[in-house]
């Protein structure tokens, strides 16, 4: 629970900077901060890669009783995350204009997107620490320091959302400040925790660079990798798809519903990253009675969440378009009947997340990529190119994302099906 309500107030870093943009800075403002986020989210994804694969690594490692070959590896994945997002932030910088030109912004969008993605640059390498450290608590065995640091961070980005936009009027700027502030917060003090003497499993010192654990680490985190990159990627083609067939309320309705799935998605996320480390530790100490017990009970947690969340935003559906878009009544409009198509979703991606970190977990890096790229690679985009033409317009693009989480739930269960006997759980 406390990693899932981690992952809740994670996620709502977006949302908080979704209302206060849309009703006090208007839709083209939206508009901008949906445009620009799912770039910058692929430079901070890097940080969960290292932060699932490594803990896997790691508490593989702890089940086979070396602690200090683990808090070597511990350190070896945080300096490298942070030298990552280091660089990132510097070339992002200087090629963040060129690149969002290039995908279609223009006019007042594109100057309000460059601003706000500029800003956020600067806390980059925090961002994903943030990432990193929100896995690593749970391997710590420390996870409500890790809810009570996302605690703070979101509620500092809410307190300074509302000073920097709603009272000083400083409008998108005001919004990246408080998200990189919040990011600063997020990862920053997991950063100052570890590097000190604590009562955690886990703690900074001398890194040592192990190129073979290393590159199992990395590989075992690609899926993580490859769904938040591509899942962005999808974001920006959705944008451009939106946008050709809908306009700017196109494009500031899709960023309506992507925060509020942040946060339902954030917590079948959640779940998977609570779990993912104890069927890392019990996989390392082969303790195979506990792993059944883990991915029976974990199958019913997520299909009973799954049908929770579809049902809970079918109800919330018109109260949530009316928080972003009161003030227009046609992005109202379009709002509420897209999210109605869009909560269908919820009923299928429950078990096809989980089914991805359950592989990470078990160190099928492999297995847990693939049914993370063809989710959101191969059956998003292939969908979000040909509904919108089958069903005459945005109607298709809602629905291509239903019919992409069905299919990749069926997918996720053949293959655990197939590896059922391998891994005996």
């Amino acid at each position: 629970m406390p990693t899932i309500i981690m992952m809740i107030f994670t996620s709502l870093y977006g949302v908080i900077d979704g209302i206060f943009v849309t009703n006090f800075a208007g839709k083209s403002a939206l508009a901008a901060v949906n445009f620009a986020f799912p770039i910058l989210n692929i430079l901070a994804t890097f940080g969960y890669m290292f932060g699932v694969g490594g803990s896997a690594l790691v508490a593989k490692t702890l089940g086979e009783g070396n602690k200090e070959k683990a808090n070597q590896l511990f350190s070896m994945f945080v300096y490298i995350c942070t030298i990552v997002g280091i660089a990132f932030a510097v070339i992002g910088y200087f090629l963040l204009e060129a690149l969002m030109i290039k995908l279609g912004a223009e006019g007042k969008m594109l100057e309000e997107a460059v601003v706000y993605g500029k800003i956020l640059l600067f806390t980059l390498p925090f961002w994903n620490l943030q990432f990193l450290f929100q896995i690593f608590f749970v391997t710590a065995e420390k996870h409500k320091y890790g809810l009570y640091i996302s605690l703070i961070a979101g509620i500092s980005n809410i307190v300074l959302d509302a000073l920097l936009i709603g009272v000083f009027n400083l409008g998108i700027a005001g919004a990246a400040i408080a998200t990189g502030i919040g990011q600063v917060i997020g990862g920053g003090i997991p950063l100052l925790y570890f590097l000190s003497k604590n009562s955690s499993l886990l703690r900074l010192g001398k890194m040592t660079f192990d190129s073979k654990s290393f590159f199992k680490g990395t590989t075992n985190g690609l899926s993580e990798l490859v769904s938040g990159v591509s899942s962005s990627l999808v974001g920006i083609l959705y944008n451009t798809q939106l946008y050709k067939y809908a306009g700017e309320d196109g494009v500031a309705a899709y960023g309506i519903m992507m925060y509020v799935a942040f946060i339902f998605v954030g917590i079948f996320i959640g779940y998977a990253n609570g779990v993912s480390p104890v069927i890392s530790y019990n996989y390392g100490a082969e303790n195979k009675i506990e792993l059944k017990n883990l991915y029976k009970k974990s199958l019913t947690l997520m299909l009973g969440s799954s049908l929770a969340m579809f049902i809970i935003s079918i109800i919330l559906s018109k109260p949530l378009s009316l928080v972003f878009a009161s003030y227009d009544q046609n992005l109202y409009q379009m709002t509420l009947h897209g999210f109605r198509i869009y909560s269908l979703s919820f009923l299928f991606s429950g078990i096809a997340i989980f089914s991805s970190a359950f592989f990470t977990a078990l160190n099928n890096g492999l297995v847990s990529a693939i049914l993370s790229f063809l989710r959101t690679i191969v059956f998003q985009v292939l969908f979000v190119l040909w509904f919108p033409i089958l069903f005459s317009g945005i109607d298709g693009i809602w629905f291509s994302v239903v019919i992409a989480e069905m299919l990749s739930f069926i997918v996720a269960i053949i293959f655990i099906r197939i590896y059922k006997n391998e891994y005996q759980y």
